[in-house]
């Protein structure tokens, strides 16, 4: 995708990307065959809603439960995210994407299948994470994405793993700058340490200050900081302060939903003209 801008993609300049989180899937170590795939896809499907309900601009599907998280996934893992996807395309009114963890061919080929606007993966850099040694490769997932005809999918860069450690010990706005020149990156996600802890106001201006693409929060963004997350940032994803008693495992709570969309309106950062 060339030149891309959230505009392109979500209609707006600012963008708020609610999360919606699969249970366990066949194959996992936490499934319960007991359940069995009509459970996960009610379960999706009432986190999907809420999420539209109270107004969210776009959702991304990723397999956040499937843990502990594998480097390669499975065929199980691509076969019922594809399924549970696909069956909720009538109900899906918002644009959307894909997060497999930890595995972007697996993502952009689940994307590709079911019309997903973008992706969101650890594509560059190389690691030491609690999954063991984390190495990337980001010319094999672009001559992929070539060779299935998925260039209008959005490959979004999250630059700083949670998790883990990176290897590269170049300050992070270098990096940023250094993957939106020669990574073809189409959007750059910072994050903090771990799931519901925000990067600083600080990385975000850094990396902000070193690309032309846009720049996303990528974890910890709640109704008491999103106002000035979003003074910065292009936009945010969001999962753990959006669900029940902001527990990440939890379903989403409409309700959280819906005031965190009031302040971003408030502040004047959703811009739909």
């Amino acid at each position: 995708m060339d030149s891309m801008n959230t505009k392109q993609i979500f209609g707006k300049e600012k963008v708020v990307i609610g999360m919606v989180h699969f249970p366990p899937l066949p194959g996992a170590p936490l499934y319960d065959d007991k359940d069995g795939i009509k459970t996960i896809i009610d379960k999706v499907r009432g986190d999907l809603l809420s999420l539209q309900d109270g107004g969210i601009d776009a959702v991304m599907f990723c397999n956040e439960n499937d843990r502990p998280y594998k480097i390669e996934t499975n065929y199980a893992t691509v076969a019922t995210m594809g399924r549970v996807i696909g069956e909720m395309i009538n109900d899906i009114k918002v644009p959307f994407g894909v997060d497999v963890l930890w595995d972007p061919i697996a993502a952009i080929a689940i994307a590709k299948a079911t019309g997903a606007k973008f992706i969101r993966e650890i594509v560059s850099g190389t690691y030491v994470s609690d999954m063991g040694f984390w190495n990337t490769n980001v010319g094999e997932l672009y001559r992929y994405r070539k060779l299935i005809d998925a260039k209008d999918i959005a490959v979004f860069f999250n630059i700083s793993a949670e998790f883990a450690y990176n290897l590269d010990r170049r300050p992070i706005e270098e990096i940023a700058k250094s993957v939106a020149f020669s990574s073809l990156a189409d959007a750059i996600l910072v994050s903090g340490p771990m799931t519901g802890i925000a990067p600083t106001v600080e990385t975000l201006k850094k990396v902000k200050e070193n690309v032309q693409i846009p720049v996303f929060v990528n974890t910890g963004v709640n109704a008491n900081n999103v106002s000035g997350l979003l003074k910065i940032a292009d936009g945010a994803v969001i999962g753990t302060s959006l669900k029940k008693n902001g527990i990440t495992w939890n379903p989403v709570d409409k309700e959280r939903v819906i005031q965190l969309m009031k302040k971003v309106r408030e502040i004047g950062h959703e811009i739909n003209a």
